[in-house]
């Protein structure tokens, strides 16, 4: 006799009072809305953020254990880190102190070749970002990567938090805030700087896209080569691309340049005239980019702005859960490794393997029957199904951090030589074939994603637990939970809105690197998770 899977569904949590037919969602949630609080260090809790604080959970044990480790190994760096986080003892006795090299290099910029080199070297490490830069598949030829540089240089959100009226008590909130960080920071007459920073940004945001804008993925792909990028600028950027890709001179060789028009005026306020006003701004950018890892004093109030004031929630979570977090940032798969072997079994993986592929199937055979769309549509969207690749639980081949140095007595240098490493492994790309095995998420991770340069989906292992899934339930459930995500990232696959991706991940009418007739580039005038 064949046995009967549970069902996997809380029927107890239907409500009684609310019938299905008059509110479907309260019927089958309202119970669970009625006595659930969102905590207070979060804006927003649901299915995936209690998934998320379990997974959280389980990192804590497996870095919490790495402390003991033997010197020298790779667990040993995971405690390492970790330990430079939680010792509240030396971050206390250190002060700002840690500051004092990168404000004593930013006093001695002498002109605006030195700023772009200073800068430059702050992009790399995670001091500072005046210039947007990644390394990804190139959309009108996927077979290779291409360094893509886009618009930045900005401390709130978009350029409409400068631009609308709807965010004048948000900029009032963030100007005051700016002062009081750089008070805290040591920095001399903060008033002063806190004003130049902001009206530079004010006028950098003048130059920056709106965010539909920057969604539209013919728009965004201009593909240039560095002295096209120089002559847009007006400005010799060879000191920051020379200080942002040390060992790489052809790295920028060809730069898709996501909005042109930006670097355009750039270029116009890299001038001399306005070197004070930079080296302000860069003060204010390196102060809060130091801020989580200093005294209370400065996480507190770098939190009280960027935690409560843009996002609502009211309390900063607790230093472990911080502390997992920096060690995840710079370690991740390291951690994930250990992850998988504790928390993924091998069943998971075999039942979601077999419910993609039905559902890549059923959507096969829809399109083929739809009536409305013309044989050319039809074929060039069972092409890029028949394309699409899968990503379930985990990567086969994981990431090497033998090269990334750790000093648990170091946690400044830490976060620094983390954000070197991953930078410099993502340029070390340019000019290297396709790596379609790579993961942008850890398995440890309660999230999913598409990536439309490689045309794949990812789900890590975290996500594929319940309520998402459970492969020891019947199998209408995961097709309801983890099948509905699947299915939403696959549709976006299929025909996502500004991205009319190929097959293999080519923008259309992206063609040998070429914009299509009748497309002006931007600047001649007028990477999705779920």
């Amino acid at each position: 006799m064949t046995d009967v899977l549970p069902s996997g569904l809380e029927i107890a949590e239907f409500s009684s009072d609310i019938r299905p037919q008059d509110d479907l969602y309260r019927h089958v949630n309202g119970a669970w809305l009625a006595r659930t609080e969102i905590p207070g260090d979060k804006a927003r809790w649901g299915s995936f953020h209690l998934l998320a604080e379990q997974a959280e959970k389980d990192v804590r044990a497996i870095i919490e254990e790495s402390q003991d480790a033997e010197v020298g190994t790779l667990a040993r760096k995971i405690g390492d880190l970790f330990a430079s986080f939680m010792d509240t003892e030396r971050i206390a006795a250190a002060g700002v102190s840690p500051l004092a090299e990168t404000l004593a290099e930013i006093d001695a910029i002498d002109g605006i070749p030195a700023f772009l080199r200073t800068v430059g070297a702050y992009d790399r490490d995670g001091r500072a970002h005046l210039i947007g830069f990644y390394v990804d598949g190139d959309p009108g030829n996927p077979e290779r990567y291409l360094p893509v540089a886009v618009q930045s240089g900005l401390s709130l959100p978009d350029e409409s938090y400068f631009r609308l009226d709807t965010f004048a008590e948000t900029r009032a909130a963030y100007r005051a805030h700016l002062e009081r960080l750089l008070g805290l920071a040591g920095i001399t007459e903060p008033t002063e700087v806190a004003d130049r920073a902001i009206a530079l940004e004010t006028e950098l945001a003048g130059h920056h896209w709106d965010n539909v804008r920057s969604r539209d993925a013919v728009a965004t792909y201009n593909l240039l080569s560095w002295a096209q990028i120089q002559e847009l600028a007006g400005v010799d950027l060879e000191p920051w691309r020379d200080a942002v890709a040390p060992g790489h001179p052809d790295a920028f060789a060809e730069v898709v340049v996501s909005q042109p028009s930006f670097f355009e005026g750039l270029g116009s306020l890299l001038v001399a005239e306005r070197l004070d006003d930079w080296k302000a701004w860069l003060r204010a950018q390196v102060v809060h980019a130091a801020a989580p890892y200093l005294t209370d004093e400065l996480v507190q109030e770098n939190f009280s702005f960027y935690g409560t004031e843009l996002t609502g929630v009211p309390t900063i979570r607790e230093r472990w859960k911080r502390g997992v977090s920096v060690t995840e940032s710079a370690l991740s798969e390291a951690i994930g490794k250990v992850y998988v072997e504790r928390h993924y079994p091998p069943t998971a993986k075999a039942e979601m393997d077999e419910l993609v592929a039905n559902l890549i199937e059923a959507y096969r055979r829809s399109i083929t029957d739809l009536e409305w769309m013309t044989a050319e549509t039809r074929e060039r969207a069972l092409a890029k199904l028949d394309s699409f690749t899968p990503k379930i639980g985990h990567p086969t081949v994981w990431r090497d951090y033998s090269t990334l140095e750790i000093d648990r007595d170091d946690l400044f240098g830490n976060v620094r030589r983390a954000a070197i490493f991953e930078h410099d492994r993502n340029v070390a790309k340019v000019g290297q074939p396709i790596d379609r095995e790579e993961w942008h998420m850890p398995p440890q991770m309660v999230n999913a994603y598409y990536n439309p340069s490689m045309n794949e989906i990812v789900f890590p292992a975290a996500i594929l637990q319940y309520p998402f899934f459970d492969a020891s339930r019947d199998a209408a459930a995961n097709y309801g939970g983890i099948g509905a995500v699947v299915r939403s990232r696959d549709r976006a696959r299929i025909r996502r809105p500004g991205q009319p991706v190929r097959r293999r991940g080519q923008t259309r009418g992206l063609v040998d690197g070429c914009r299509p007739v009748g497309v002006r580039r931007a600047h001649q005038g007028p990477h999705r998770s779920v």
